[in-house]
């Protein structure tokens, strides 16, 4: 999927016992979509996280930059029901 959102918050940087980065971030979307051809307004917060360069490069961004982030959603356990944006690749925009 591809997102275009604002980098809220983010949390430290931090490695696997196998050396891989992971960082997890708040990201912000405010846009509109055509639905049965009425636009609706979207704004929502929701939690990302990004693993390896993605997660460096992450790291390296300031916050309220607005990234155009391309990813999947996958809950963060699989004992959750909640899900996860996973950041797979960004650029800010």
């Amino acid at each position: 999927m591809r997102l275009r959102a604002r980098l809220l918050a983010r949390a430290d940087l931090r490695y696997t016992p196998a050396g891989v980065a992971v960082l997890k971030a708040g990201l912000r979307h405010q846009g509109s979509v055509a639905e049965a051809g009425i636009e609706r307004r979207l704004d929502f917060e929701l939690e990302a996280v990004a693993v390896g360069e993605a997660a460096q490069r992450l790291a390296r961004q300031a916050l309220g930059t607005e990234l155009e982030i391309d990813g999947f959603l996958a809950p963060p356990s699989q004992r959750s029901r909640s899900l996860v944006l996973h950041i797979t690749e960004f650029k800010a925009i």
